[in-house]
């Protein structure tokens, strides 16, 4: 097997090369270029440098994975007969994906690699943007772009945006978080004689811009906390800076144990914006749930004992511990099976002393408390067989409470009334309804019907000494039947 020789063509013209580069392109006997849409290929070519390229793959195929893998394999198989160079834009080592997986196949043994530096696009991008890299740039593949790879801080620079398609992907990507007006430059041939910068409006980035393989898009930083509320570091930036001393005094008192309240209050509402189907309520509850959060990780880091970096990990450790299905080699078949090695798995992580009950108190609801009791016993056993034992054990206790009621002390009667909701709780469960949703849906039926009733009795005499019970009861009824 023959070396590959990986030399670097730069970002534009033939005056850019070095002139030891230059010199092995001349010698070299074999030289296939991975596209010949390059001004120094042509330049070469007019010289009497033969060449080959890949670019009839790119139309063979619809995916430029498809294409670098094709590429790789010739390139190596090409090998095994002659010396080969192998001809690519820029600096091999950035921004070339065919050179990453020869990388990978001389890790394995498959290919010897001589790589030849050439000068990256970076250095000319700089110089015709006139940006500073120290301020912190990114760089990212046109091809494989994501949103959330984005920090909205930094010069962005986006290489590999071949064509129009890929433009419009990358448009499509970046307006879900800058704004559909945001400048954006693209720079074609730089640090060459054919260099050109155009700027436009992000949503005209795929319309009327010419794009080709040696087209970068820079998108500048976002400087302003309000034109970036979209990214999570402004969120954070946001709750630090009310946490300040020099922020809100609010805000500043507040603790974990103050703020329990609010963060009920919050689910409760996004629990109700849920129900009502309104998703621009959700949204709005979401992000009032979110505040809670952020606020305690803020809380704690101000303390000195947790970040949301180790929230985060211990969340991000447990989703991929218990979902072995999708992070491992186990295999599932169904939901139950899922549900089945999430419990295994929770098990294994407890303390052999523990109760089972350990951590299942939910201090701001009893209803979830009693629940979660419950499912945890059930699980070894210790449970009714069927729905029926859970209501004869219902009605045992009503008949308990009502003796209770009339020949026992209030403190029994606590004791008795409290064993009727354990075993309602009970019922629900075997029916698979939430409790906790169950007595916020009464609570709010019950809220509705009387602001009816008030209603009713401030259009009519005015006040509720005025009526009888009967009259009031038919305001009631009357607000049930306008329900329907």
């Amino acid at each position: 097997m023959y070396p590959i020789t990986i030399i670097g063509l730069g970002a534009g013209d033939l005056a850019q090369l070095s002139v030891g580069v230059y010199r092995k392109l001349k010698a070299a006997s074999l030289i296939i270029a991975r596209t010949a849409e390059h001004p120094a290929i042509q330049e070469l070519k007019t010289e009497g440098v033969q060449m080959e390229s890949f670019d009839h793959l790119y139309e063979e195929n619809d995916a430029f994975e498809a294409v670098y893998e094709q590429i790789v394999e010739a390139l190596i198989l090409r090998s095994e007969t002659e010396e080969v160079t192998y001809a690519v834009p820029g600096h091999p080592l950035v921004a070339e994906q065919t050179v990453q997986l020869l990388v990978e196949k001389e890790r394995k043994g498959l290919v010897q690699l001589n790589i030849v530096g050439g000068s990256s696009f970076l250095d000319p991008i700089f110089a015709a943007l006139r940006i500073d890299p120290i301020d912190g740039f990114q760089l990212l593949d046109g091809t494989d772009f994501s949103r959330d790879a984005v920090h909205m801080t930094q010069h962005i620079l986006i290489g590999q945006v071949y064509d129009s398609f890929i433009a419009s992907e990358v448009k499509l990507s970046l307006m879900e978080k800058y704004p559909y007006d945001h400048p954006v430059t693209i720079v074609t041939a730089a640090g060459s004689s054919a260099e050109k910068l155009t700027t436009v409006p992000l949503f005209e980035l795929d319309r009327e811009t010419e794009v080709n393989n040696l087209t970068t898009v820079y998108v500048p930083p976002v400087l302003q906390l309000d034109d970036r509320l979209k990214e999570w570091t402004s969120f954070r930036e946001i709750i630090a800076q009310l946490r300040a001393p020099d922020g809100c005094p609010w805000d500043r008192a507040q603790t974990h144990t103050t703020l329990k309240k609010y963060l009920i209050e919050e689910v409760h509402e996004l629990l109700e914006a849920i129900e009502s189907e309104d998703d621009e309520g959700v949204i709005e509850e979401l992000g009032d749930v979110l505040l809670q959060v952020f606020l305690h990780a803020q809380i704690g880091e101000d303390d000195g004992y947790f970040a949301m970096e180790d929230i985060l990990q211990s969340i991000g450790e447990k989703m991929i511990r218990r979902h072995p299905h999708v992070f491992g080699d186990v295999e599932v078949e169904n939901e139950t099976d899922v549900i089945e090695n999430w419990q295994a798995i929770k098990a294994s992580e407890k303390d052999e002393e523990d109760s089972l009950l350990e951590k299942q108190e939910r201090h701001h609801s009893s209803l979830l408390t009693s629940l979660n009791y419950q499912k945890e016993a059930a699980k070894v056993g210790f449970d009714w067989p069927d729905v029926d034992g859970a209501i004869e054990k219902f009605q045992e206790e009503w008949t308990e409470f009502q003796q209770a009621i009339h020949h026992e002390s209030k403190e029994n009667q606590l004791d008795e009334l409290g064993d009727v909701l354990f075993t309602t709780v009970n019922v629900a469960r075997f029916l698979q309804l939430s409790p906790e949703e169950a007595m916020i849906h009464a609570n709010r039926k019950f809220k509705k019907r009387f602001t009816f009733v008030e209603r009713c009795v401030r259009d009519g005499k005015g006040n509720f000494s005025d009526y009888t019970l009967d009259e009031l009861e038919q305001f009631w009824q009357l607000g049930k039947r306008e329900e329907l």
